[in-house]
Parts: structure tokens; sequence; C-alpha cells
């Protein structure tokens, strides 16, 4: 059910296309509230467990809200121009630098009429593809926190470049609601006894716990990451054999009939290095080839 009043109240002090274009990419980009809450309802659709559904589904409908105070912001950034538009009530000079104020205000203006889309601040189209879930819940409260924590940064970029004391409180609140998030979904991740690894088959013992070194040389630095009582640090050599052995090769077991099928193919594409044919970049033929062509001693 809508409740028709905003979860926070928000006032704006004058319109600014500009600023809405780039509030966008909270309503319709990848970190923004419409990816977070179709991301929380499809995860909670689908949990097994009555407490973190409960949990997905209420912050879902948050973000829902969220959305909506977004959209709102959006809407009064544009309020004047889109009358503007409408009416036609300024000359076209003064009217077109009104809707080009920069970044993609000219389209949220003439496309859309005012009202927030779909769009990121560049006006990439809003997809489905932003949703990360994959159905295991020690995986995805772990991509939940990290999207938490990547809208409270963008929130953090947009209050930075906000001078409109409204718009600036109203996405505090959004970007404080973001750490409340975070925190509820860590516990919810630590309150499932075995989440680590995620899933539940095991690592293989020999190589859970170790550590390669596989870009040596300057700036080789040594951490709780890399050292410590849970790690064995391997340095990589170019030398070295696989880590588990053999010559390095892959290896494919074929039936007789595949095997003389490929050993066909290489006989017919094999390449002679002996070889040194007239082509058609020693004939000239195409930029840079004249390089190539074979000249008289």
């Amino acid at each position: 059910m809508h409740n028709k009043n905003l979860m926070y109240t928000v006032r704006v002090s004058e319109p600014n296309p500009k600023l809405a274009s780039l509030m966008l990419e909270q309503f319709g980009g990848p970190q923004g509230e419409l990816a977070a809450a179709m991301r929380y309802f499809q995860q909670g659709l689908a949990d097994e467990d009555p407490g973190r559904k409960d949990l997905l589904i209420d912050i879902a409908t948050e973000e829902l809200s969220h959305l909506e105070i977004i959209g709102s912001i959006v809407a009064m950034l544009t309020k004047g121009v889109k009358g503007k538009l409408a009416e036609a009530s300024e000359e076209t000079a003064d009217l077109y630098a009104t809707i080009t104020q920069g970044s993609g205000s000219h389209t949220l203006s003439l496309l859309y009429g005012g009202g927030p889309a779909l769009v990121n601040s560049s006006g990439q189209l809003w997809n489905a593809g932003y949703i990360d879930s994959i159905g295991e819940p020690t995986a995805d409260l772990r991509s939940n926190i990290a999207a938490e924590s990547r809208a409270k940064i963008v929130y953090e970029r947009l209050i930075n470049i906000t001078t409109d004391p409204g718009v600036k409180d109203a996405l505090g609140f959004l970007m404080t609601r973001e750490i409340a998030h975070q925190k509820s979904f860590e516990k919810a991740l630590y309150s499932i006894e075995n989440n680590f690894p995620p899933g539940k088959l095991p690592g293989m013992p020999e190589y859970t716990d170790k550590y390669y070194n596989m870009s040596q040389g300057e700036g080789d630095t040594r951490g709780p990451w890399n050292q410590g009582a849970q790690w064995e640090y391997v340095d990589v050599k170019p030398t070295d054999a696989p880590v588990n052995g053999g010559d390095g090769n892959p290896s494919v077991k074929l039936a007789a009939k595949e095997l003389k099928a490929i050993n066909a193919v290489a006989a017919r594409t094999q390449s002679n290095p002996a070889a040194d044919p007239m082509t058609g970049a020693d004939l000239g033929a195409g930029p840079g080839a004249g390089k190539t062509a074979k000249t008289k001693a």
C-alpha cells in the first residue's frame, strides 16, 4: 500500500536541470534505489529463512520509498523548465540555454518532460543486469553489503556537488540509510553459522591457505592478507612447474576417430616457416605495405 507522504520531507530551493540529471544516477543507475529494491525483492521472494525474508522485503520496500524521494527531487529540480518547454514562455535562445546546462539535462527535459527517467546520469537505460543475486544467502548478503557501500559513496559525491541545502539534507538521509542497511545485512550474514566459505563444498585443503606471489619485484608487500598463522606464502617463479605438478600443457582424451580428424586438420593447415611467398602486402596492397616490398640487390 502506498502512503502519499514521502518517507522523508524534501525541500528544494530552486529548479536546476543540470543537478537533476546528476541525481538520476541514484534513480536509474546501477547503484541506485530501483536496482537495490529489485535486488532485495528478488532475494526475499526466494529465501527460505523467515527472518531473512522479512529483512529483505522490508529493506526492498524502503528502497522503493527512497526511489520516490529521489524521483521527487528530480521532478522538482526540473519543474521550472518543464513549464517553460510546455508553454514556450521564453525566447528560443533563453529556453535553449535553460535546458542545456550540462550533462543530460537536455535529454531529461526534451524526452521526459522533466520527469524522472529510468536512466543513469549519462542517459544509459536501467537494465536487470544490475541485479547480481545468485541465490546463495552467504554470497548475496556479501553482495548486498558491497552494493550499499557503493550507493553510500555515490550519495557522498552527490552531496559534495550540491549547494541546495534542502537537497543536501535529503541526500544525507538517504546516505545514512545505506549505512543502516549495511549493518542489517552484515548482522544477517554473521547470524548464519556456516557463512564462510560461501556455499556447501569446502575448498581443497592443499590450496585453501596458500598465497601465491604472482607479481614479484619492487612493490611486494606482506600483510594480514598473505602472512600469519593461516597463510603459506609461495613465491611463484617463471620456471616453476604448475602447482599440481605436470608440465602445464592442457590435454584431452580423444577417441581414435576424433584423433584422426584432428591430425588431418593439423596437417592440412600446417604453416611452412621456410616459405616466403609473394603476397598482397608485397605488391603494395593496403596502408603501410610498402615497407615489406621486395627489392633487388
